[in-house]
């Protein structure tokens, strides 16, 4: 049995199992938001963490030990320099995990990870894609006219047809027994 036993496997292998949260590192560090399973999310957070707090103190020795895990230069000097400087007063916690709900696909639990004091980073990128969209709802609302134009038209054009009194199909059944009752009304006259 497996009681207390630390850390999740994520259905990997030792060495995808550490690529994998090499690659999602970077992206949290590069990003500062990502979404990802809750499992990941959670793996994540405990592989992160003291990365963060080892990059408080900004040796050399820290920069390589760092560079190990993270393969991009640029985000490790970010790391060091700005997301320290934003997180650096903080006694740990550097991370929020925001649970998202099912995925559709496969109903995983999925969540949101981000660096706590980076929040108003993503706000603000909300508020300049908000700016960005009254354009693209302009041209969709032009679209949508469109396309309901065209609707109206196709539909008066049915609504002509049916105007339109249309012809009953008789069968030859029913043309015989309406001819049969001719000829009775016709001989009871007589």
């Amino acid at each position: 049995m497996r009681h207390g036993i630390k850390g999740r496997k994520l259905g990997r292998t030792a060495s995808h199992r550490t690529a994998t949260l090499r690659n999602l590192a970077t992206a949290l560090l590069e990003h500062k938001k990502i979404k990802t399973t809750l499992a990941k999310a959670k793996e994540l957070r405990t592989y992160v963490e003291p990365m963060i707090t080892r990059a408080k103190v900004d040796s050399v020795a820290n920069r390589r030990v760092t560079a190990q895990d993270i393969n991009d230069k640029e985000i490790v000097k970010e790391l060091f320099t700005t997301i320290v400087e934003k997180i650096g007063t903080r006694p740990g916690g550097y991370t929020r995990i925001v649970k998202l709900g099912q995925r559709l696909g496969d109903a995983a639990e999925m969540a949101i990870i981000e660096l706590v004091d980076f929040s108003e980073i993503s706000i603000e990128k909300a508020k300049a894609k908000k700016s960005e969209e009254p354009a693209d709802k302009e041209k969709k609302e032009k679209s949508a006219k469109a396309k309901a134009d065209k609707a109206d038209a196709k539909g008066e054009a049915k609504v002509k047809k049916e105007a339109k009194p249309k012809k009953e199909k008789v069968s030859a059944s029913t043309k015989a027994k309406s001819s049969a009752k001719k000829t009775q009304i016709a001989n009871k006259t007589v």
